[in-house]
């Protein structure tokens, strides 16, 4: 096991602060003292802080950004990839919801073991995750998806995500896979209550996260606005992912999916969503103005052919966005560090080649997430008071030695090798394998609860 160090000095990487000024240092330094970062520079450390140094770390050949932070997940789908795969959304959902109704604590925290280690090694040291299927007498899901994240080492935002809108309603969903409303009310109070810590330096929160317009009836999703506030807590849900959902929200509630959420309380600075591919300028302008953040998953977006959202307008808007990798039944790649390179090509694609630099990219996956989750004051950036998340990623080897700029080699080219990921000052990931917990068993455990989950199905 590997211990916290009391003092961590980096040397000698190419420094990615992603601080306000975007500085960087072409040689430089950062300090760890208990859990913070207490030094960022150019050259070397301060020699006080060679001399007491714990851990030091030769940072040459490397770059050092931000640990990644990931605005939306579903770490149970690790156990159901690969199915479906030429399905858009509405049709992808229907194949899979049978299977997610037979989950229980035991296979959530098994395929969220699964896909937290990819998650870290793919840079990541916070998850944002969306659970939102229930089964009766599943267990703990929520406290299943927090164990699995402990024994990773990564910091979680575990949202308790509901559906109560089933077919015989009008919903997608099919009845046996929702809860009553409230039933999802009480328990979304429960997780907060049990789970919830808002200190500065906290490894857990949660929110309150309705699933969909076309899964959460208008009462439900009005209901957990108060609540979430009410608790002092976020809320997240999806958003305008495709045209289908536009239809369906157009053709129920005679309103766009902005409008008919904003009527129920769904705008605000506390508020982020997921996807939003199907913006207008009408309603990039309110989520300017009401500050509500956005979860961008080009990956699924693109697996499910939902479409590219508009992040190029969103961030000219001042809209905050962050990366998402989505659940691993849309993304079977689990990995982070590779969205960053894809919202660059795909955001390209939708507005042009000058349209978003991979520093804007590298801002999304870090202090862009930040700012969607509400940790901009403790994540996203290398900076003194900052909680000491970093990643630190070798760009001297043969796919990366020669590239002109090092962030380049992590917004266009392969994903480098992960030297270390560290997570308020502990290292969680060293020359790209997990310390904390045992890969191999990992992988067994979530082999055999697919094979379980399928079974079952």
């Amino acid at each position: 096991m590997t211990r916290r160090a009391g003092r961590t000095v980096i040397e000698g990487a190419y420094v990615a602060t992603v601080d306000a000024r975007d500085t960087e240092h072409a040689v430089g330094h950062v300090v760890i003292d208990g859990g913070r970062i207490t030094s960022v520079g150019q050259g070397p450390a301060p020699a006080q802080a060679l001399e007491q140094a714990d851990v030091r770390i030769d940072g040459r050949g490397h770059l050092l950004t931000p640990g990644l932070v990931n605005t939306h997940h579903h770490l149970y789908q690790w156990l159901t990839r690969g199915v479906a795969q030429d399905s858009i959304l509405f049709d992808w959902l229907v194949a899979l919801y049978p299977s997610w109704s037979r989950i229980d604590a035991g296979l959530v925290g098994a395929g969220a073991a699964g896909a937290l280690a990819v998650l870290a090694r793919s840079g990541c040291t916070t998850v944002g995750d969306h659970h939102y299927v229930f089964p009766r007498g599943a267990g703990d899901l929520v406290g299943a998806i927090v164990e699995a994240a402990a024994n990773i080492g990564v910091r979680v935002h575990a949202t308790r995500g509901s559906m109560d809108l089933g077919a015989s309603q009008g919903g997608l969903p099919p009845d046996f896979a929702v809860e009553t409303t409230d039933a999802a009310l009480a328990a979304s109070q429960a997780a907060v209550e049990t789970y919830h810590d808002p200190s500065f330096d906290s490894m857990v929160r949660v929110a309150v996260a309705p699933c969909s317009p076309f899964s959460v009836t208008a009462d439900l999703l009005r209901e957990s606005a108060l609540l979430a506030r009410d608790l002092g807590v976020r809320l997240h849900t999806h958003g305008a992912e495709t045209v289908e959902e536009e239809a369906f929200c157009l053709e129920r509630f005679g309103a766009t999916p902005t409008r008919y959420l904003e009527g129920l309380g769904w705008l605000g600075d506390d508020v982020w969503m997921a996807h939003c591919v199907h913006l207008d300028d009408d309603a990039i302008d309110r989520f300017a103005r009401t500050g509500t953040g956005v979860a961008h998953c080009p990956s699924s977006n693109a697996r499910l052919a939902a479409g590219i959202a508009p992040v190029a307008d969103l961030l000219r808007a001042g809209v905050p966005v962050g990366l998402g990798v989505d659940g691993a039944a849309s993304n079977e790649s689990g990995q982070l560090g590779t969205e960053i390179r894809q919202a660059v090509l795909l955001g390209r694609l939708r507005a042009g080649a000058d349209s978003l630099s991979v520093r804007q990219a590298l801002r999304m996956a870090t202090m862009g997430g930040a700012r969607v989750l509400g940790r901009e004051r403790e994540l996203g950036s290398i900076e003194p008071g900052k909680l000491a998340d970093l990643a630190l990623w070798r760009i001297d080897g043969v796919e990366h030695a020669g590239i002109a700029d090092p962030v380049a080699s992590l917004g266009l080219a392969a994903l480098p090798p992960l030297s270390r990921l560290i997570v308020g000052g502990r290292t969680v990931v060293e020359d790209g394998r997990l310390t904390l917990a045992d890969e191999r068993l990992i992988a067994g455990s979530a082999a055999r609860a697919s094979l379980e989950l399928a079974a079952r199905s």
